[in-house]
């Protein structure tokens, strides 16, 4: 089971340990849902199961544990040594133990919120994103290595351009689950059509985000609905097979998303919306010019008639009045 997941789970182990970036608690979730959504196990299943989630157990958070805790105590062909682990078990007796309620996680605290001066208000209004800038921004940022990208990305954040306003917070959390749904079943068009519909992006460009194979695109977008670092690697690891199958591109990926500030998501986020109005401009452009030219044409060959209409033409006259023949 976990050597066609994971292959690379030892490797993942030992750049946790030596990089710092801790992804134990989401293979802990990950490899628990796995295992519960299928009702039988063979033999090698089961020792492969017992061996990594009793070492993860005691390596994970109380949340996670708690929440792995509450799933396997309902599903029924858990493994004895795993209930023992979590204490759903008597080690004595082999019955299970009431389960105790789950511990919720500590509420971040709150930062301090400093309101935005005169002059930085002034800027932000006057520095709003153009069209042309979108586009050259979100052309430049496809186009880039990842290197380029997480460069593009740190300066997004010290650049005055306006950001786009951040995503309600009931909407961003509905999105997040929907999204973490689509992608453990695999399911690429609802993933695009949910992303593009919370994000307020066309469907060209969610699907652009979506496939986009070095996945800093889809970070860039996770961070905008402000997704729980386990909750972006759960997707990594089920909607993008090439890179959760790589121990270098998932810890990559982690580190460019814990890095990552809201200001630069948010940033991009207003200049994937603006490169649509420059393209909707850029499309029927032309079509304007040829217009305004005929017109311009038309009115230049039109020249004024010598004799106004309704008027007479004009008769000499002699001295004696009367007329020339």
């Amino acid at each position: 089971m976990t050597k066609s997941l994971f292959p690379g789970f030892d490797g993942l182990m030992s750049l946790s340990r030596r990089e710092g970036v801790d992804v134990r608690p989401t293979l802990l979730r990950v490899l628990t849902d796995l295992y519960v959504q299928t009702r039988v196990h063979s033999d090698d299943e089961q020792r492969q199961f017992i061996e990594l989630a009793t070492r993860l157990i005691d390596q994970v958070d109380d949340a996670t544990r708690a929440s792995v805790k509450a799933k396997l105590a309902v599903y029924p062909q858990t493994p004895v040594p795993v209930l023992q682990k979590l204490g759903l078990v008597a080690a004595q007796e082999g019955r299970r133990v009431p389960l105790a309620r789950e511990i919720p996680a500590p509420a971040p605290p709150p930062s301090p919120v400093r309101a935005p001066t005169e002059a930085e208000q002034r800027m932000a209004a006057s520095m709003a994103m153009q069209p042309k800038d979108a586009a050259e921004i979100h052309d430049m940022f496809f186009r880039a290595g990842p290197s380029e990208r997480a460069l593009i990305l740190h300066n997004l954040a010290q650049t005055p351009l306006k950001a786009a306003p951040r995503i309600p917070t009931v909407r961003a959390k509905r999105a997040i689950q929907i999204l973490e749904m689509a992608a453990i079943a695999g399911d690429v068009e609802n993933f695009a059509l949910e992303l593009g519909d919370s994000l307020i992006l066309p469907s060209r460009v969610a699907a652009q985000i979506v496939d986009d194979a070095g996945g800093e695109a889809l970070a860039v977008a996770a961070r905008a609905l402000d997704m729980p670092s386990p909750n972006f690697q759960r997707i990594l690891l089920f909607f993008k097979p090439a890179i959760g199958t790589s121990v270098n591109e998932v810890y990559r990926l982690s580190r460019l998303y814990d890095r990552l500030s809201d200001r630069s998501a948010l940033v991009m986020l207003a200049a994937w919306r603006g490169s649509t109005l420059a393209v909707t401009r850029a499309k029927y452009q032309p079509s304007l010019h040829d217009s305004e030219r005929q017109r311009a044409r038309a009115g230049g060959s039109q020249t004024r008639p010598a004799v106004q209409p309704g008027s007479a033409p004009g008769v000499r006259t002699g001295t004696g009045g009367s007329s020339e023949r």
